[in-house]
C-alpha cells in the first residue's frame, strides 16, 4: 500500500488558505509577511520532491499550481511525476499539457484504489477541501506541517470539524527555527 502524505504551510490556528498569495483571501500571502526566510526551515520541501512518487491535488489547487509550477525550477522534480486530480467537474480538456501525465480521479474510492497500487509515496499539496475529506475517510498516513507563528482567524482549515472519534498522531520528526517556524511530521496511528 502506498503512503499518502499531506504537506501544508499552516498557521498556528490551523489556516492553510492562500499561503502563497492566491487572490480572494484577506490574509493572502501570509507565508511571506513578517517572517524571515531561513532556507533550513524549508528543507523538507526539497526532500518531499525527492521522496514522492506522485502528486495528488484537488481541483482548485490544480488550477492554481498547473499554470505556474511546470516552469518553476523549485518544483522541477514534480514535472515528470504522475499527477492525480480529484474532481467531479474537471474535464480532460482542462488539463495542462506541459506538466506530465495527469489523471482525473472522480471520488475518494478512486483515491483509496490508487493507494492500493504499487509505487512510492503520494504527496498532497494545498487542497484544503480534499485534505479534510481524505482525513475523514481515513486515507492520510502522514502529515508534513510547517507551522507559522501566526493567528489568521478566518480561512480554510486543514483539519475538518466533523464530529468523529479521536485520531491519534505520532510525532516522528520536529524542529523549531529561529524565525518561529516549526516543522512537525506526524504519522497517523491506526
Amino acid at each position: 500500500m502506498r503512503t499518502l502524505i499531506s504537506t501544508a504551510f499552516i498557521s498556528l490556528d490551523g489556516v492553510v488558505e492562500a499561503p502563497g498569495g492566491e487572490p480572494g483571501y484577506r490574509n493572502s500571502g501570509w507565508t511571506f509577511k513578517d517572517i524571515e526566510f531561513l532556507p533550513e526551515a524549508f528543507e523538507i520541501k526539497g526532500r518531499e520532491q525527492q521522496e514522492a512518487a506522485a502528486i495528488l491535488l484537488g481541483r482548485v489547487s490544480y488550477e492554481a499550481f498547473s499554470p505556474v509550477w511546470p516552469d518553476m525550477e523549485e518544483f522541477a522534480d514534480y514535472k515528470t511525476m504522475p499527477k492525480y486530480v480529484v474532481s467531479t467537474s474537471l474535464a480532460k480538456d482542462d488539463l495542462v499539457t506541459n506538466w506530465g501525465e495527469t489523471t482525473i480521479l472522480r471520488s475518494l474510492d478512486d483515491v483509496a484504489a490508487l493507494k492500493e497500487t504499487d509505487g512510492g509515496p503520494i504527496i498532497v499539496h494545498g487542497s484544503a477541501t480534499l485534505n479534510r475529506s481524505l482525513s475523514d475517510a481515513g486515507l492520510i498516513d502522514r502529515y508534513h506541517l510547517l507551522v507559522f507563528p501566526l493567528l489568521l482567524g478566518a480561512g480554510k482549515r486543514l483539519f475538518s470539524d466533523t464530529d468523529k472519534d479521536t485520531q491519534k498522531l505520532k510525532l516522528v520528526e520536529h524542529e523549531a527555527y529561529a524565525n518561529g517556524l516549526q516543522k512537525n511530521v506526524f504519522d497517523v496511528v491506526r
